[in-house]
This record gives C-alpha cells, sequence and structure tokens, in this order.
C-alpha cells in the first residue's frame, strides 16, 4: 500500500509532467531538435512560446511565423516554422482539393500554357502534393501558398506557407446588385 502523501506526489509530479509534455501521437517520441524540454532541469521556469522551450524561425520571403507555430503545442519536424526544413526555389498558388491525407494536402494549380502554331493559350492544370503543418486550419476550397522545399516523400516537395480562407463553401455564386 502506498502511503496518501506519497500516492499525491507522484500524481503531482504525473501531472506536472503531463503539462509539460507536448503533443505525443506518434509511435517515436517526438521533440524538436535543440530543444532539451523534460531532459535536463532548468533553473529558471519560462512558458512555452515566451522565449523558451520551444524552437521556431521566420522563413523569410514575407511570410509571417503564425501565432499557433510560436505558442502551440505540437511536433512537427517538417514544419518549415518550427522544424528542420527550409524554403527555397518556387512559390506557387492554388486551390486545395484534397485534405485526406496526414499532414499533406492535394493543391489544383490551374495555368496558361501557349500554343506557338495558333498563337493562343490553352488552360492546364496540375495537382501538387504539399505538407501542410498543423499551425494551420484549412478546408477543401481555400487557397494555399506553398514554397519548395527539399523532397519530404516520395511525392511531397513543397511545403505550406499560407492559408486563405475561401468566401463561401459552395461552388460557383452569383453577387446580387
Amino acid at each position: 500500500a502506498i502511503p496518501p502523501s506519497s500516492a499525491y506526489s507522484l500524481f503531482r509530479l504525473h501531472d506536472t509532467h503531463a503539462r509539460n509534455m507536448v503533443e505525443q501521437s506518434e509511435k517515436g517520441y517526438q521533440k524538436q531538435l535543440g530543444v532539451n524540454a523534460g531532459f535536463a532541469a532548468s533553473t529558471k521556469k519560462k512558458a512555452p512560446g515566451k522565449a523558451g522551450l520551444r524552437y521556431y524561425k521566420s522563413v523569410g520571403l514575407g511570410f509571417k511565423t503564425p501565432r499557433e507555430a510560436i505558442e502551440g503545442t505540437y511536433i512537427d519536424k517538417k514544419c518549415p516554422f518550427t522544424g528542420n526544413v527550409s524554403i527555397r526555389g518556387r512559390i506557387l498558388t492554388g486551390v486545395v482539393r484534397s485534405t485526406k491525407m496526414n499532414r499533406t494536402l492535394i493543391m489544383r494549380m490551374d495555368y496558361l500554357h501557349y500554343i506557338k502554331k495558333y498563337q493562343r493559350y490553352e488552360k492546364r492544370h496540375t495537382n501538387i502534393a504539399a505538407h501542410i503543418s498543423p499551425c494551420f486550419r484549412c478546408a477543401e476550397g481555400d487557397t494555399v501558398v506553398v514554397g519548395q522545399c527539399r523532397p519530404l516523400s516520395k511525392t511531397v516537395r513543397f511545403n505550406t506557407l499560407k492559408v486563405i480562407p475561401s468566401g463561401s463553401k459552395s461552388g460557383k455564386s452569383f453577387a446580387a446588385h
């Protein structure tokens, strides 16, 4: 039998450990690079997101770091704001077609292709798979801005930098005058 005082201290220890713990939903232990939370006893108590216990960075190119990336508790090593991924190369804009995959979306990018013989353009499109960080809330139909990065998987070479929510959830609509 455990004395009541030690049971309370055990509960308190578990409770504080759970509060300091980040979202652990994967098989392996998830942690940010360069942050020793839970391993070393810190002398100063710092709140996550307030210059302590959470690594985040600016990707540059005029994109703001989302508040959720700074103050959130998620761990994503492929996130451009909190992970080990740099954005370089192309910046593309498109409409979200599918968000069924885990932390991955399919974006449709429409573009025009010039036909020299007829001196006209034809519409074309391509579907691009892009990683989406948990700091973004995204639904089908939203407009996203993605940036090129190193290959993150077999098909993913882009990372979401900005989500612009769609105004209406329906398809084509007419504005009343």
